[in-house]
């Protein structure tokens, strides 16, 4: 290794860890030693700290032990004349960089001047743009990208570009590469989100162009943010450093991009990245480390072009992503599909508050692959700022398709036009509402091109059931009302057919292991009456998918005989998880949170779990950060529940599978739910109230309690006695 980096390094580490030693006794004078720190709405405490060492950091008392175990790590600049093994010298520097990084950092957030706006997801156009560390909450959402493949990996970027347009251009380059974009520091007093804000190109998570932090430190989020990866979905240890390098090098692809001067700060920086097997790739003539080690391939490569930069970093960290050009003018990818368009920016409005839209995917009869037609006036022919009537009628043709299948792909939909830059896409069916922006109108993108990236997208995506696809869009009014209404009608036929359809009317249910990339051992059970624990993936998807990839993740899974119907097991069911988690789980219920419950990755949108004292259960979901009746947040909960194991007594699962007849049957069901934020009870409520009323309970969603009611197990049971909750005469749930 060069000896010029690890001196680099090593000075680096020095300057950074008295840094935090200053910020410490500053800090420690101010608030005293019982002031509680740690990362707002995260269960990891300091996440690189807690990965790597184990230790909870709570208060300002618990980092001075941390910062002593820095102390120890710092290693002595390198002689002048004695050669040594350089490399592990830079990443104990690295190691001791990233703590003291956290610790800098999380007391900035008990300053009353700290720098991050932790409230919002997406930062609008206002000075508070810098988001600081991702919550549990964005971490949970996000994390199904990672998983999905939707995600392959993250950029570090430090520094700034050396001007706007190859800042905008690098970006775009990452986004269309589907992979997350996190930046920090600065070079010459720039950094890169400050060059993407003045071009007009927006920031924050759903756009995967993230803005962790000005300063040098604020790179130990992206750390962070994969070492609490590795231990929400892999099931990775605290304390277990060896495992979380190899995770991370092995399923987080990530890289570090340095652009402009790389000073000793940054070195060290990069050395802490190494420590998870992440490369860094420089636009300076910095010294090389190309020798294979730690990474996967080199450690240290410099002096890429920017034109190259993108490619060279995907190359170097060994990371494959197949990108398929699509037929339109403007960028395309899912880091797009978060983009807004303002009122300033809109060129036209399909559908939304002041007009009718509508998508409708069917089989059709005589269907001309690659046939796109538009009636009504084209993109180029409406004045801009007008709200037009929009619709969508897409036809296939296809020997493997089935009537089943035809919501399935109608859903995609929404992806596939929302993935285009300047088009924002919101809502299904009967309730599309769309926005066009200024600048792709001006780039040439017109109606003809969203029918083009359909019949791309669909081949794409579906080719194993799509032989050929026709599709028509539709501007004029009356042509979009009737529509409107051959839609609707099959809308509800479609509904009435997937109501009847029940656990026990088929035969075959379906997996997905999709989430197996994070959770090793995991293994969703997709059943017509309960959808997977993520909330994107029902019976009829996992059908769907296992026809158009055989081999895919979601495979039929016969349920032979039944052992236990009420408890929900049965012997095929049953083989499938031994094998499929290899191992790891003996036996599954689908309808118990008791007696060997489903496993939960870590993606799921809402978690349940035993009350005793009440003799209920409490529903939160990943949106509430505050705590819970049972003494713990959402992201405590979530990591007991992740990572593939089974946790009796707590569950992962959809909002969906809320209102289903096989919601917990086995613990009592919905007559069970005595608690759940607010937020979400108003959200569900007309689910639950139709559940509630199925069981003979029309009065229960009043009667379940929310954080205005009882914020601890005790005040709970007195609001349960008080409204005479249904759980009062019930069984003990704990016998």
């Amino acid at each position: 290794m060069s000896k010029i980096i690890c001196s680099a390094a090593i000075r680096g580490a020095h300057k950074i860890v008295a840094r935090a030693e200053k910020s410490l006794s500053e800090a420690l004078e101010q608030y005293g030693p019982e002031k509680e720190v740690g990362l707002p709405n995260t269960g990891y405490f300091l996440p690189v700290i807690y990965a790597m060492t184990g230790m909870e950091v709570r208060k300002l008392r618990d980092m001075f032990p941390v910062l002593d175990r820095a102390k120890v790590l710092l290693p002595t600049l390198p002689s002048q004349h004695a050669w040594v093994p350089y490399l592990g010298l830079a990443l104990d520097a690295g190691m001791a960089t990233l703590w003291a990084d956290e610790i800098i950092e999380a007391i900035k957030y008990i300053d009353d001047r700290c720098p991050y706006n932790i409230v919002e997801e997406c930062p609008d156009r206002g000075p508070d743009f810098w988001l600081g560390a991702a919550d549990d909450v964005i971490l949970r959402k996000r994390g199904i990208e990672f998983v999905d493949g939707t995600a392959p990996g993250f950029a570090a970027i430090v520094g700034a570009a050396p001007t706007n347009e190859i800042a905008v251009r690098i970006a775009r380059e990452l986004q269309e590469r589907f992979l997350y974009v996190f930046m920090s520091a600065t070079s010459d007093g720039r950094s890169m989100a400050e060059q993407l804000r003045e071009e007009g190109v927006q920031l924050g998570w759903k756009t995967r162009l993230v803005p962790f932090g000005r300063d040098i430190t604020a790179t130990v989020f992206s750390l962070g943010f994969a070492a609490r990866v590795a231990m929400s979905f892999g099931g990775v240890k605290p304390a277990d450093f060896r495992r979380n390098l190899l995770y991370n090098k092995n399923r987080t692809f990530a890289f570090v991009i340095a652009l402009g001067e790389v000073d000793d700060e940054k070195y060290a920086q990069a050395a802490g990245a190494i420590n998870f097997g992440f490369p860094t790739i420089a636009d300076t003539p910095i010294p090389e480390i190309l020798p294979r080690g730690v990474c996967t391939y080199e450690h240290v490569v410099p002096n890429v072009p920017h034109d190259e930069i993108v490619a060279r970093s995907i190359e170097v960290r060994g990371l494959k992503i197949v990108v398929t050009k699509m037929p339109v003018p403007v960028a395309y990818g899912p880091a797009f599909e978060g983009e807004r368009i303002r009122r300033e920016d809109l060129h036209v409005e399909l559908g939304g508050p002041k007009a009718a839209a509508c998508e409708l995917t069917i089989i059709g009869d005589n269907v001309v692959d690659g046939k796109v037609t538009v009636l009504g006036p084209e993109l180029d022919q409406i004045p801009p700022g007008a709200s037009i009537h929009f619709g969508v009628l897409v036809e296939i043709g296809g020997r493997a398709m089935q009537e089943d299948f035809e919501p399935v792909l109608e859903r995609q939909i929404h992806h596939f036009l929302g993935q285009a830059e300047g088009v924002q896409h919101m809502g299904q069916r009967d309730i599309v509402w769309m926005r066009i922006g200024r600048k792709a109108a001006s780039q040439g993108l017109r109606f003809e091109h969203l029918g083009k990236l359909i019949h791309a997208q669909y081949h794409n995506q579906f080719g194993n059931i799509v032989d050929k696809v026709q599709v028509t869009i539709y501007t004029d009014r009356e042509d979009v009302e009737s529509l409107m209404g051959r839609a609707r009608d099959l809308y509800r036929k479609r509904d009435e057919r997937l109501a009847n359809l029940t656990d026990e009317s088929v035969d075959v249910f379906y997996s997905c292991t999709l989430c197996q990339s994070f959770a090793p051992n995991h293994v969703c059970i997709l059943t017509p009456e309960r959808p997977g624990l993520c909330g994107s993936e029902s019976w009829l998807d996992g059908k769907a998918a296992s026809q158009i990839n055989p081999s895919g993740p979601n495979q039929p899974v016969p349920k032979g005989e039944v052992i236990d119907a009420e408890r929900g097991k049965w012997s095929g069911v049953n083989q499938f998880v031994v094998n499929a988690s290899h191992g790891g789980i003996e036996e599954f219920s689908a309808y118990s949170m008791l007696d060997a419950p489903m496993t939960s990755c870590g993606c799921f949108e809402c978690i349940s779990v035993v009350l005793p004292l009440t003799n209920g259960v409490m529903t939160v979901d990943r949106n509430y950060p505050e705590m819970t009746p049972c003494g713990m947040k959402f992201s405590t909960m979530a990591g007991l529940a992740g990572g593939g194991v089974q946790t009796p007594g707590m569950v992962g699962h959809s909002k969906f599978y809320m209102g289903s007849k096989k919601f917990l049957r086995a613990d009592g069901g919905i007559r069970r739910l005595v608690w759940m934020p607010k937020a979400l009870k108003e959200e569900l409520r007309d689910l639950l109230q139709r559940a509630a009323e199925r069981e003979g309970v029309p009065d229960l969603v009043d009667k379940i309690a929310t954080e205005d009611d009882a914020n601890a197990e005790d005040e709970l049971l007195d609001f349960l006695r008080r409204v005479n909750h249904p759980v009062v005469e019930m069984e003990p749930l704990l016998a």
